[in-house]
């Protein structure tokens, strides 16, 4: 038995499951990975020093896997935007056919992918927003709840509300991201009206996930209450893991007169890049959700989906059976 839902039938994967976007953690190694295994692994664009440095990244990815991945664009509001339509191109210059988009304003760089062919899964922590994208023309949603690693939006709508009011209101497949990792999960989302589940932190624990043992330690020995939000204040507010660096981002944010420069030296890409590589967990932020509570080891990704898969089959076809059998 395998699940097949309208999401796997679009990209020609396997299994329902997605391996999201993420900074300095979505390289060729992950993403191919998690392909193999029968999801689909995603490639961070921004990751990548250059649009040159992608093309590379692409090619060493398609060394490792024939099976489908993506690349995640992510588009941010910023003072120095990084060259945004370059890495589109080089995305479309080698021939990729899968992107997840994420952030502000996708128009232009979603009817550009399609232009060429590229199948687009838009990430949106709001149903308007998620209605917005399916009317701007992307193939899938990404809708991904408060619990979520990462950015959860403003509106703190945790996943088993934002999900199916998603899904009443979104014609086109979509899957559930946010505070995903067993397969409980899976049949939850399923039930709520998704068609497969992004799965960010859970992938973080894996042998293949590039990142150092420290950190993956970490986030097992985390439980659910282990995360901090930051960036409240700001209006731009991100769930990063508790750590002495998280803790301290809080407290001075807390203060009445804080402003965003007296947290930007705690706060930089480079020392989250840093604490991931080194596993100096006191460097920089490192960014999981909730799902903390649920991570209890650091399988392969092969040993992860394969088990995700079962569990979810075993509960649709003998749990949630039987209790329907015992009702007839």
């Amino acid at each position: 038995m395998t699940l097949k839902t309208r999401f796997t039938e679009l990209l020609g994967i396997e299994h329902p499951i997605v391996q999201g976007g993420m900074m300095w953690v979505g390289y060729a190694e992950l993403a191919a990975a998690v392909s193999n295994a029968g999801g689909l692994g995603i490639i961070t664009a921004l990751t990548q020093p250059t649009p040159d440095d992608l093309r590379r990244e692409i090619d060493r990815c398609r060394t490792m896997t024939d099976k489908p991945f993506g690349v995640n664009l992510t588009i941010l509001p910023s003072v120095n935007p990084p060259p945004y339509a370059e890495y589109r191109q080089a995305i479309i210059d080698s021939g990729v056919t899968i992107v997840e988009t994420a952030g502000y304003k996708p128009q232009e760089h979603v009817d550009e992918f399609k232009a060429h062919g590229v199948k687009v899964i838009h990430k949106c922590t709001a149903v308007r927003h998620a209605v917005s994208a399916q009317r701007m023309g992307v193939d899938a949603i990404s809708i991904d709840g408060f619990e979520c690693a990462g950015h959860p939006g403003e509106d703190d709508i945790p996943g088993l509300i934002l999900i199916p009011a998603a899904a009443d209101k979104i014609t086109i497949p979509m899957i559930a991201s946010g505070g995903f990792g067993d397969g409980r999960g899976l049949a939850a989302a399923l039930a709520l009206g998704a068609d497969g589940i992004n799965m960010g932190t859970r992938f973080c624990a894996t042998v293949e996930a590039p990142i150092h043992d420290n950190i993956k330690q970490l986030i097992v020995e985390n439980d659910e209450r282990a995360t901090n939000l930051i960036f409240r204040k700001f209006k731009n507010t991100g769930r990063v893991a508790k750590t002495s660096v998280s803790d301290k981002v809080v407290e001075i944010s807390n203060q009445p007169d804080s402003v965003f420069e007296d947290i930007r030296p705690l706060v930089s890409g480079a020392k989250g890049r840093e604490a991931l590589q080194t596993g100096d967990v006191d460097a920089g932020l490192v960014w999981a959700g909730q799902i903390q509570g649920l991570i209890h080891d650091i399988p392969t990704c092969e040993e992860l989906i394969g088990r995700i898969v079962r569990d979810a089959e075993n509960i649709i076809t003998g749990r949630l059976a039987n209790m329907l059998a015992q009702a007839a």
